[in-house]
């Protein structure tokens, strides 16, 4: 574990390398040599060594200056039209997608590659629905996780990847009903190393666990797979229309019992807010919070009606209130060139 930790922040180099190399016309050579907390040049499983450090400072891409404006849409990554939609309807681009892969599906690389020349980073929800925890731990699908390893590797541009969100409720499959947290951890580090293994170095880790306010009683270190396998904490949590509806009482909580344990920079994965008569300053207060927390990079709406209309443009109140936040010029910047400022 200390040696991962401590060569984690080679890797961030070779990532950076990725966001340079994406923005060639000239083909390149894979990133990859090892994954996250790989060491330059040495070989992997498939033999790759380490591509060229690039003049890039990655640590922009993971703490950029400006926040991230992430959405997710229904219909994505196959078409990117609802993307063009928002950002004509909000008033600012996006700069992060998230989509989701369940386990066995095989990964889009033309999908992907195409998010990432539309100008966002690929954010990958992977879900576990056909497996338990304990036999991914185990090895048993093994050539399917080498397999999108691959062909993360060989796309070459940042890829964010998050595995198994939501762990520590009780409402997916591999959540506490039927996983425990050592499951979870097992599972984590051994596709987190075949990753590392198969050299690829340019996927940023995202743990990602709900808010703790429906589950008091589940502690969130237990769960923590350790710095030297993860980027961004990813915390999920909504503005519903019972129970916690401020910034503090929402997100407060978790990130307290989390910065316990961890000092990562986190990213909120999942947010939006229920239709209601506060949903505008509910919208407010996201965003106040956000700017107000140097260690939060930014966050994901969830532009979706499911179970409830979570879009922004739920009523024209709603969506007048995201125009006028998100204009502020601390969210949003051109993820080619996050080192810019306004």
């Amino acid at each position: 574990m200390t040696g991962k930790i401590s060569r984690r922040r080679l890797m961030l180099t070779a990532a950076a390398a990725a966001v340079t190399a994406a923005c060639s016309p000239s083909p390149t050579a894979p990133i990859g040599a090892g994954g996250i907390g790989a060491e330059p040049g040495k070989p992997g499983a498939e033999g790759v060594t380490a591509a060229p450090r690039l003049p890039y400072d990655v640590s922009q891409l993971l703490k950029p200056a400006r926040k991230y404006l992430g959405a997710t849409f229904d219909g994505v990554p196959k078409t990117l039209d609802p993307v063009d939609a928002w950002a004509e309807l909000v008033g600012k681009e996006p700069n992060l997608l998230v989509y989701y892969l369940g386990w066995g599906d095989e990964f889009q690389t033309d999908q992907t590659a195409a998010v990432w020349k539309r100008g966002l980073i690929p954010y990958i929800a992977w879900e576990p629905f056909r497996i338990s925890l304990a036999d991914i731990a185990a090895g048993q699908d093994d050539e399917y996780v080498r397999r999108t390893a691959l062909a993360i590797r060989d796309l070459n541009v940042p890829v964010a990847i998050s595995f198994a969100h939501e762990m520590n409720g009780h409402w997916y499959p591999w959540g506490t009903k039927q996983s425990t947290a050592q499951d979870f951890v097992k599972a984590w580090r051994h596709l987190h190393d075949v990753f590392q293994d198969n050299g690829v170095s340019n996927v940023i880790w995202v743990w990602s666990p709900n808010v703790i306010n429906p589950v008091p009683n589940v502690r969130l270190q237990p769960y923590y797979p350790g710095d030297g396998y993860v980027d961004w904490l990813g915390v999920v949590g909504y503005y519903a229309k019972t129970g916690p509806h401020t910034f503090g009482t929402l997100f407060g909580p978790t990130l307290k019992e989390i910065r316990a344990f961890t000092s990562r920079p986190v990213l909120l994965a999942e947010t939006a807010s229920e239709p209601t008569p506060r949903k505008s300053a509910d919208i407010a207060d996201l965003f106040a919070g956000v700017f107000a927390d140097q260690d939060i990079v930014g966050f994901v709406w969830f532009d979706l009606r499911k179970e409830s209309d979570w879009r922004v443009d739920s009523s024209p109140e709603s969506l007048a209130a995201f125009r006028h936040a998100v204009a502020d010029p601390r969210i949003g910047f051109d993820v080619e060139h996050p080192d810019e400022h306004p």
